[in-house]
């Protein structure tokens, strides 16, 4: 691999052309000044820690990045785990359920409902726990905790939109953020299961149909919704 420090002009033009080839960095980027930007809409929300979330995943992308094209980045000095980014991934996958189990325990009013996403935290967890001993983080995706925790947060998803049916809200739906990150989640989040069981288990099939390109559509849809919501989305209307 190329070193960073004698060939600097080289190493910028190879990130440049990268930041290309993987359009969605920029766009996390984008949406994270959005939402701060429209911060004062969801301050005191459980989305509060929105912005946090969004840049932490555009570093978690460029930091995957780093570590996969050059020395200069790698966590081990282990010639086995070079290029191995994926421990930044797995990490960043455990965060961001739990992040998002966060949200929709806080949103839930029914405590019937807040107890079944608690169950489904301990789960997830497990899931993760349990992956640890049968695959190594350090040089594979722990996909079927990522395809549990999926699952679960579609149900939690269910749950919000199941109690959003019975609200007597008078404000149009479209005014709240609550419910743009609700549906990008719900669109992304059907396909991603699917997808990433078939890019490891069934990666020819994944190859010949192209099934990664669906998922970078899906993720483009996810947060054109997240940057919608916090523009359209208005301070009385959150829930």
């Amino acid at each position: 691999m190329s070193d960073c420090s004698d060939n600097y002009d080289y190493c910028m033009e190879e990130f440049y052309g990268f930041l290309i080839d993987n359009y969605t960095i920029p766009l996390y980027f984008i949406t994270w000044i959005v939402v701060i930007f429209r911060y004062r809409i969801y301050v005191d929300t459980p989305l509060k820690f929105f912005p946090i979330f969004i840049i932490y995943t555009f570093l978690t992308e460029v930091l995957g990045y780093l570590i996969w094209r050059f020395d200069e980045f790698q966590f081990l000095a282990d010639d086995a785990y070079s290029n191995y980014n994926v421990i930044v991934y797995n990490f960043y996958a455990f965060i961001s359920f739990q992040f998002f189990y966060y949200v929709y325990w806080n949103v839930l009013k029914r405590e019937k409902h807040k107890k079944w996403v608690m169950y489904g935290v301990y789960t997830s967890i497990l899931a993760f726990l349990v992956s640890l001993f049968f695959q190594n983080p350090f040089h594979i995706s722990l996909y079927y905790a990522d395809i549990i925790s999926s699952l679960i947060l579609l149900i939690c998803i269910g749950l919000y939109i199941h109690e959003k049916r019975t609200d007597k809200e008078m404000y149009p739906t479209k005014h709240n953020l609550m419910f743009w990150t609700t549906l990008g989640l719900a669109i992304f989040y059907c396909f991603f299961p699917i997808i990433y069981y078939l890019g490891h288990e069934l990666p020819t099939v994944a190859s010949n149909y192209g099934v990664f390109n669906i998922l970078m559509i899906v993720v483009l849809f996810m947060y054109a919704c997240f940057i919608a919501g916090a523009i359209f989305g208005r301070r009385k209307t959150f829930r």
